[in-house]
């Protein structure tokens, strides 16, 4: 699926692959920006990796990058900062714009346009960390950070005496955290490239959910592609995907997490702007079974700065 036409166009570029940065993300995002880096090395591009961090614009100006390839996870990479930084640099970049990326990193908003474009999302109640903690009615509930992925700061909680706790937890990352309800279920995701979706990808995690531990350690979760879901909910995730992604007016690729709860209704957890691109990044499974190899995904992916 490589396009030659476009690789003749890259040679008159300075590609420069922005990764590692300054949020609780960082590790995750020096892996994916080390594979891409790998895959451009081998394309014989002329390509960089920076490793951001509070002198970014001295570094990009330093060398000369005329594209930018953001292979940044999590606060200051997938929350419109850095592409704000970038417009204002005029270095076009991958991935969606300043809008898209910071509406698609707050939960909180997110959820609401989901709700506006009536698509299932799990209720939920903001909390503020002046403020005192709520009574839950009904367990478990879920209680997250507003802008943070990878579910760092994510805890399930199924009785009382454990919400206090989570809700600390969620605290160390943001000044905003959500409690969410729980939809109890099969865990999938639905990927897109330009605005079509990917074959959707059903998580089993070996541990309580799917958390950090599950998505990046080896074989810390099964990923089965296509979901063993019902041919409807299968559609409707996609059909979801889509919609949400012309909404939000994102660019190039994207992930939506998602949960088919035991009725086989399809609930959307959250957009994820900047997918993973380590070895067991869901995006490569979801791309793999649709015949795109994963230099046909970065090359895609290059292509959107364009």
């Amino acid at each position: 699926m490589i396009d030659s036409n476009f690789l003749m166009k890259l040679n008159d570029e300075k590609i420069g692959v922005l990764y590692g940065g300054t949020s609780s993300e960082r590790e995750i995002s020096i892996k994916s920006g080390e594979a891409v880096l790998s895959v451009l090395n081998k394309l014989k591009l002329n390509v960089c990796g920076i490793d951001v961090n509070r002198d970014i614009v001295d570094e990009i100006k330093e060398k000369k990058i005329s594209v930018a390839y953001l292979a940044l996870h999590g606060n200051f990479g997938e929350d419109g900062t850095i592409q704000g930084m970038l417009e204002i640099l005029d270095i076009p970049y991958t991935g969606c714009d300043v809008l898209a990326s910071s509406i698609s990193m707050n939960k909180d908003i997110s959820k609401k346009l989901f709700k506006y474009a009536g698509i299932l999302t799990p209720d939920w109640k903001m909390l503020r960390r002046v403020e005192s903690v709520p009574e839950i009615k009904k367990y478990p509930v879920v209680v997250k950070p507003v802008s943070q992925g990878s579910t760092i700061g994510v805890s399930i909680v199924r009785r009382s005496l454990e919400l206090t706790n989570a809700v600390e937890k969620a605290f160390k990352y943001n000044e905003d955290i959500l409690i969410e309800q729980f939809i109890e279920g099969k865990e999938i995701t639905v990927g897109i490239i330009d605005g079509k979706a990917l074959p959707v990808v059903e998580m089993i995690p070996r541990g309580q959910f799917y958390d950090f531990e599950s998505k990046y350690q080896r074989n810390g979760a099964e990923h089965i592609v296509p979901a063993k879901i019902t041919k409807k909910s299968y559609k409707m995730a996609q059909n979801y995907a889509e919609k949400l992604y012309e909404i939000l007016k994102c660019k190039g690729v994207c992930r939506f997490d998602m949960i088919v709860d035991l009725k086989d209704k399809v609930w959307v957890l959250e957009n994820n702007t900047i997918p993973g691109m380590t070895e067991t990044s869901l995006i490569l499974d979801a791309g793999k079974f649709a015949g795109y190899s994963f230099e046909d995904l970065v090359l895609k992916i290059l292509e959107s700065a364009f």
